[in-house]
């Protein structure tokens, strides 16, 4: 009966919300709703032909699931086994096949597979779509239901239908389950260019909680190799933690700055770099986005965009500017809210819109399958992280080459008297 409580007490809040809402049309009574809610599930308890789905908890879960699916693609109802995953997922290891899914259009598609996960090595590709999961239509699957399907016991294989856009190929991918360790930031290298600039290269992979740690560690390494320039690679990155997306753009802007704010129904939110930041790093920075980076990466790329801090080369980003709350529940589930949508510091919405770049630069189809296969264990290219024929990275460089040209040659101008 706790259940029924915490139904009631939920209805209770959205409705008292309803009320306070001016010039409703009609009122929206809880108890009217609740009445029509109880006698339901007391006819599924009596009547339903199986009764072994009909116990309280599982007619309050499926109640609570459809409840938040309904509001948008990323409220959702976790039940405990999901919402420790969840928490799992933030700490860099978790089982399964490392694909970050979305919904496009009702259909579960694949908007980026981890680096060195098993979903990578087997060639799945962002834009990819499930249709099928072990045999089982993804039709009618949401995405809280098809990560339980994908993960499991270690070493378990799963086979994915995937359809692949780019190319109208239906295919099935056989995997194999394995423990994900994700690090978050890669390739921290000085790019080979001939004698030139000593241009730096990271890549982030997600943000995750150690993400701003590694990260500064890897800039570190880089200066001291004589780094005059980053190139800061976040394409295909599909986001993660809000705090550690602006504690990135921290090792990059002075301490207190505006990076996001967000609003919604409740009081609008302001975060900021910390007030004790003490990063010198004054070097010109380009900042590589395309199609696939989202929510955590867009933060990132429009501060420094709106801040003047970075260049940004490549494509508009994915467009997913939402805030989801989590609250955890009595019983160890939790359920995942839409409560507000990000601003960038300029007070430019990124839900739905992306962070323009300002130099476009893509990728055809054929060069981006090169570049992803370049990352994959055992076919890595012979100079990475520079494959065969990367439009976007070779924009980025001659955009800092230019820059730290500019530099050099107002540095040496005689000043005239």
């Amino acid at each position: 009966m706790r259940y029924l409580l915490f139904l009631t007490l939920l209805l209770a809040c959205v409705s008292a919300r309803g009320e306070n809402t001016k010039n409703s049309e009609t009122k929206d009574s809880p108890y009217e709703q609740l009445e029509i809610l109880t006698r339901a599930m007391q006819l599924i308890r009596q009547d339903y032909v199986n009764e072994s789905k009909t116990s309280y908890k599982e007619l309050t879960y499926s109640a609570l699931h459809g409840m938040l699916e309904s509001l948008d693609p990323h409220s959702q109802f976790m039940e405990p086994k999901d919402f420790k995953s969840m928490q799992e997922d933030t700490k860099s290891e978790f089982a399964g096949l490392g694909v970050t899914l979305t919904e496009k259009s009702g259909i579960l598609t694949i908007l980026h597979p981890m680096e060195d996960t098993p979903g990578f090595e087997a060639g799945l590709l962002p834009g990819d779509q499930i249709l099928k999961i072990n045999g089982e239509s993804t039709e009618k699957l949401n995405i809280n239901s098809a990560i339980e399907k994908l993960r499991g016991k270690v070493g378990e294989r799963v086979t994915l239908t995937i359809n692949r856009p780019s190319t109208s190929q239906v295919k099935d991918f056989e995997i194999i389950r394995a423990i994900i360790k994700v690090p978050s930031v890669k390739d921290a290298q000085i790019l080979t260019l001939q004698g030139k600039a000593r241009i730096g290269y990271v890549r982030i992979t997600q943000f995750n909680e150690p993400t701003a740690m590694e990260l500064a560690n890897a800039l570190n390494k880089l200066e001291k190799d004589g780094m005059e320039a980053l190139v800061l690679d976040l394409r295909y990155n599909p986001g993660g933690l809000l705090g550690s997306a602006v504690d990135v753009c921290g090792e990059f802007l002075e301490p207190n700055t505006l990076i996001v704010s967000t609003e919604g129904r409740t009081p609008s939110r302001e975060y900021r770099t910390a007030t004790t930041s003490t990063s010198q790093r004054e070097y010109p920075i380009v900042v590589l986005t395309n199609y696939a980076s989202a929510s955590g990466s867009e933060i990132v790329a429009g501060a420094l965009k709106d801040l003047g801090r970075a260049l940004l080369v490549g494509e508009t980003t994915f467009g997913k500017g939402s805030v989801q709350s989590v609250v955890s529940l009595p019983d160890g589930s939790a359920a995942r809210l839409t409560t507000a949508k990000y601003f960038t510091p300029s007070r430019k919405l990124i839900h739905e819109h992306g962070v323009s770049p300002h130099i476009r630069a893509t990728l055809t189809h054929e060069q981006e399958t090169a570049l992803l296969r370049s990352r994959r264990k055992g076919e890595e290219s012979s100079t990475p992280p520079r494959p065969p024929a990367d439009p976007q990275l070779d924009r980025a460089v001659d955009a800092l080459q230019a820059t730290i040209l500019s530099i050099k040659t107002a540095q040496v101008r005689p000043t005239k008297k």
